[in-house]
């Protein structure tokens, strides 16, 4: 049975893409190391736990733990390292730009150099190294952009997390392109679903209605943003791992674009409906408030590359997925309970609300 080595595997996208593969495969045993921060919490996967006991294991660390990393790597055989281990919201960014750069940059540091190493000593095979990104090292478009991003435009990151990201990427690059190290890149657009920690734009609205507080938005909300649900994620990620060319890099993206003011007012209509409400009723709370530092206009990426090469496309179906993914939040009291206070002292020091 081959082995999986899943950092991050306890966030939101991680989470899901554990759960993916262990239901698209019989083959595989997921290794999932997780240092379980704010963001990472382990009833993500505790269905996995439970039907699942057999391909799956976890350990609590953390990526900069350089003697574990490679103990894990002498220990066992890892085939394909699927690295999701990131500090990823832009607004904490700015409170502790170096907790970025330590976990963003010198985790992929360390991950990366631990696979090398265990990889050189055994015959080339199939091994892989699959290294999350974002749009955001790609900086931003103007709103009247007719142009797209692509895999060959510059990076320019204009927060700690892109820059950091961005750092990253090109650090997977430089292993590829010196030590001919199997190393892919995929940078996505902004991915809603279950399980998100509720400091993002979607689940941050949800909690806020739920509970009666300001609905914050930054500056005038016409920042626009694409929009792909988790499933798609994951089934992009599986194909780029299958039939992705080493050492290339793929964009990901949705079908569905809007400004962030039209997605906060969708929600509103959304929760309304389940509380019985007009459909205007929780719009009142909408706040405009200060527009955050370097706030990019627009991310939008051209997916034709992994369109081309691996087959995958989205699902045209994303006013029905934001439906399931607010009825989601909507019952799953015990997981909204896990993120409740952690959530509430973040929204009190940043939104003061």
């Amino acid at each position: 049975m081959k082995t999986y080595l899943i950092s991050g595997g306890c966030g939101f996208i991680g989470s899901h893409f554990i759960r993916y593969i262990l239901n698209e495969t019989s083959d595989i045993h997921i290794l999932n190391i997780d240092a379980l921060t704010y963001a990472g919490n382990p009833l993500n996967l505790i269905d996995v736990e439970q039907h699942y006991s057999e391909r799956y294991s976890f350990i609590k660390g953390d990526i900069n733990d350089k003697i574990m990393i490679e103990k894990i790597f002498s220990e066992r055989d890892i085939e394909c390292v699927v690295h999701f281990a990131a500090e990823s919201h832009v607004d904490r960014s700015f409170d502790d730009p170096q907790l970025f750069m330590k976990t963003n940059v010198l985790g992929t540091s360390t991950l990366l150099s631990a696979a090398m190493d265990s990889w050189q000593q055994k015959i080339a095979g199939s091994q892989k190294f699959l290294h999350i990104s974002t749009d955001e090292v790609y900086g931003s478009l103007s709103l009247d952009c007719k142009e797209k991003f692509t895999e060959k435009s510059p990076l320019q990151p204009r927060s700690p997390y892109a820059a950091s990201k961005a750092s990253a990427d090109l650090l997977a690059q430089s292993y590829h392109i010196c030590f001919k190290f199997p190393v892919i890149i995929t940078r996505c657009s902004n991915n809603f679903g279950s399980y998100q920690y509720p400091e993002k734009l979607i689940p941050l609205m949800i909690f806020n209605m739920k509970n009666g507080l300001p609905l914050p938005i930054y500056g005038d909300g016409n920042q626009m943003r694409n929009w792909i649900s988790i499933s798609d994620h994951c089934k992009a990620l599986w194909a780029v791992l299958n039939k992705g060319q080493v050492g290339d890099i793929y964009n990901i993206s949705g079908e569905y674009e809007c400004s962030n003011l039209t997605l906060v007012n969708m929600l509103c209509e959304i929760v309304a409906s389940k509380f019985g409400k007009n459909k205007d009723y929780f719009k009142k709370y909408i706040t405009f408030i200060k527009d955050r530092p370097g706030h990019d206009l627009s991310y939008t990426m051209a997916c034709s590359k992994v369109k081309n090469q691996t087959g995958w496309s989205p699902s045209n179906t994303f006013t029905q997925d934001l439906t399931a993914t607010v009825e989601w939040y909507l019952t799953h009291e015990r997981w909204i309970e896990s993120c409740k206070k952690s959530l509430e002292i973040w929204l009190k020091s940043h939104y003061d609300l």
